[in-house]
């Protein structure tokens, strides 16, 4: 009965979180002033100290990203499955120096997450995975990037290990090597239809977090799809290439979960929702 009691308060102050004004300064487009490089003067250990507005990167208590840990897992079926509603979109692919953006111009569609509707802006890789799995990192992590009327924040992840090609990377290659070491670069790609990207499973993780680059802001609402999908080594080395950093990975290293907890989904049997 008291482990009941403890996770009914553990859900009431997620959900009261999810109601609350969430984060809504957007991350840095370009890494002049940051990197990933562990010893760097403006690496990982020193991104709160290099701007005031970036204070939280240091002291924050929610940030990103962690370790999806079983030992802070709780069921919650009620959280319903990521009801998307997206669309086909003008986008435009960009060569931000420490990733690679793909940029929606028109309406791609949107996410709704506890009434809330998030539109679809941006999505972008982090190689090697920026979240782990019971410590285990992967080869890439995608994000989508969705941004509510009140400029909240919600990112949807998706975790890819080595092997089959991702089809979505595959349909973008060749506007990818054009920006390729150009710092800035755009290069516009038509219409994408963010519902290619593939997921393969409705289950998925769903924690209160942080941007994961500067300024690091907190009270993005996070969502880790547990279905962890392939892509190959080219494509990997395609996207770390294609910046100019020097940089081997540009994942930011695991925060601590201080006494957060971590949601999962699961449909319950027979259930669609």
């Amino acid at each position: 009965m008291a482990t009941h009691r403890i996770e009914f308060f553990a859900v009431s102050a997620l959900l009261l979180f999810l109601q609350s004004p969430l984060a809504s300064s957007q991350e840095v487009d370009h890494e002049d002033e940051f990197s990933y490089e562990r010893g760097s003067e403006i690496g990982p250990n020193h991104w709160g100290e290099i701007h005031e507005e970036w204070a939280a990167c240091g002291h924050g208590r929610l940030q990103s990203p962690i370790d999806l840990t079983d030992s802070r897992v709780r069921i919650l079926p009620h959280l319903g499955r990521l009801r998307r509603s997206y669309r086909p979109a003008a986008a435009v692919l960009k060569n931000r120096g420490h990733d690679i953006m793909l940029q929606w111009e028109e309406d791609a569609g949107n996410l709704r997450i506890d009434g809330k509707d998030y539109d679809l802006k941006q999505l972008h890789w982090h190689s090697p995975s920026e979240h782990t799995i019971n410590g285990r990192r992967f080869s890439l992590e995608l994000h989508m990037v969705h941004q509510s009327a009140d400029n909240s924040t919600a990112v949807v992840g998706i975790l890819y290990t080595i092997g089959r090609h991702d089809p979505f990377l595959s349909n973008i290659e060749r506007q990818i090597q054009m920006i390729a070491d150009k710092h800035e670069a755009e290069e516009a790609v038509g219409m994408v239809d963010p519902r290619h990207i593939r997921r393969g499973s409705r289950k998925y993780y769903r924690y209160m977090g942080s941007l994961t680059t500067p300024p690091c802001t907190e009270g993005v609402v996070w969502s880790i799809v547990k279905k962890v999908r392939t892509v190959t080594r080219e494509q990997v080395d395609l996207l770390r290439q294609a910046v100019h950093d020097d940089s081997e990975m540009n994942a930011r290293p695991i925060q601590q979960i201080n006494d957060r907890m971590i949601g999962f989904y699961r449909p319950l049997p027979n259930n669609y929702a």
